[in-house]
């Protein structure tokens, strides 16, 4: 049993396709965030060929698991100069190579995981529509993306034009404009991979908030994720935020696994 690295995604996926494959709503956070990682590692079991457990980090150098047994997360040791500054994974794992590898660390968030089992929108539904988002949303979306980061306690970039403008392109970003048309909440979606695609970046202007508009926008584009043929679709919420959790379980999200996320620390 043992870990194996590698920068080549094609490598990766050479060696862990069937694993990422076999649980692709457990292992979303791996398949949303491979390509362009700096680094790509798989635990092979008793066999020594058999995948059992993934992981990418960077390029943040942030430390993120996909489904990771126990004692594989106990026996993780990165290669040199692999120095993550966060570690994200379901709990048990996380907690694992946190004992194991005695780094200081503090918690940043609990999170738990939801997929969609039957879509059921809100009755009546909120006043206005959702549209895709649209290059001239870019001055709105942007100071959004923003505050969206520092609420999730993510660090907050200077520019996110590139990071929306994919999302723009792609059609994996919708708004939801108010009747007199102006835009007051926002959802996106990540690619779909492994018939999986991740609802992220669920967003309310603060003075537009308590009149449902993240409800209408999450089920337009949770519906844009099974139309772009995704037959699983997940999201994750901060368990501290109960409005969130219970919004989410309201319109046909069941929890999955709950994940830990935190920062390392200098001691």
């Amino acid at each position: 049993m043992s870990w194996h690295f590698t920068t080549d995604l094609r490598a990766f996926l050479d060696a862990a396709g069937p694993h990422l494959a076999a649980e692709p709503a457990r292992n979303t956070a791996v398949l949303t965030t491979m390509e362009g990682a700096e680094l790509l590692g798989w635990w092979t079991g008793p066999d020594g060929t058999t995948t059992t457990g993934v992981l990418v980090a960077g390029p943040l150098a942030d430390l993120t698991f996909g489904v990771v047994p126990v004692e594989a997360a106990a026996a993780l040791v990165l290669p040199a100069g692999a120095a993550p500054a966060t570690l994200r994974g379901e709990r048990a794992a996380a907690e694992a190579y946190l004992a194991a590898s005695g780094l200081p660390w503090e918690p940043v968030m609990d999170i738990r995981l939801f997929r969609l089992d039957a879509l059921t929108p809100r009755d009546p539904a909120p006043a206005g529509r959702a549209r895709p988002a649209r290059t001239a949303d870019l001055p709105l979306l942007g100071p959004w993306t923003a505050d969206f980061a520092v609420v999730h306690r993510y660090a907050p970039q200077d520019d996110y034009t590139d990071f929306l403008t994919e999302r723009i392109a792609e059609d994996r970003l919708h708004v939801w404009e108010a009747p007199d048309g102006r835009p007051v909440a926002m959802a996106a979606r990540s690619r779909t991979v492994e018939g999986q695609s991740r609802v992220h970046l669920v967003y309310t202007a603060p003075a537009e908030r308590g009149r449902g508009y993240a409800a209408g926008v999450t089920v337009a584009i949770s519906r844009a994720a099974a139309a772009s043929g995704a037959t699983e679709v997940v999201l994750f919420t901060d368990l501290a935020n109960s409005t969130s959790n219970a919004l989410y379980q309201r319109l046909g999200y069941r929890p999955v696994s709950d994940h830990l996320g935190v920062r390392f620390t200098d001691g």
